[in-house]
């Protein structure tokens, strides 16, 4: 037999070269299909976190749970998984308001790890009675109109309607109109 009448086919080492490329072809596809599997999952247990963060967070202004001094703590399950949270009370700069952190780990309390969301909020009494006109913050105080109110623009202010030390606003003269 010669070279001129060889029969139609690949030769091995043509066969092995294709396997070889699509076993690469395949891994890099497993590699991705995993990573998408990965931070699918990441993402679903970083909702469900921060849904109980901000359940938590509504449980607490509820007072639904009374809450310690600084700090609790407790273990729930939701999503047919374990999990733990840890709320933190901490002093503001205006006395009847605390700030709330809340956050919430994967497993039970015995695990340790980062949290995986956490929401802030804030708890206490109203600082004026609503619908008033003057709010004290920590220093001073600031007046707002009532709502519905009409305000003039800045700098155009009718005489004892400025802030102190500011006066009415100068009114610019009349401009003729342009000769046609």
């Amino acid at each position: 037999m010669n070279h001129s009448q060889r029969a139609g086919g690949f030769t091995l080492v043509e066969v092995l070269v294709a396997l070889m490329i699509v076993a690469v072809g395949l891994t890099a596809l497993m590699v991705a299909v995993n990573g998408t599997a990965r931070t699918s999952g990441f993402l679903r247990d970083k909702t469900l976190a921060q849904w109980i963060a901000l359940n938590r967070l509504a449980e607490v202004r509820l007072n639904v749970v009374k809450f310690g001094q600084n700090t609790d703590t407790g273990e729930l399950d939701f999503g047919n998984r374990k999990w733990h949270y840890d709320t933190r009370y901490f002093d503001t700069s205006i006395a009847s308001m605390k700030r709330v952190v809340v956050r919430v780990y994967l497993g039970d309390a015995k695990t340790k790890g980062n949290a995986i969301a956490q929401a802030v909020g804030f708890l206490g009494g109203s600082l004026a009675p609503p619908g008033s006109v003057i709010v004290t913050w920590t220093a001073g105080t600031s007046t707002m109109p009532p709502p519905g109110t009409p305000t003039a623009p800045p700098g155009n202010n009718p005489p004892g309607n400025n802030p102190p030390g500011i006066g009415p606003a100068p009114i610019p003269p009349a401009v003729p109109p342009p000769a046609q």
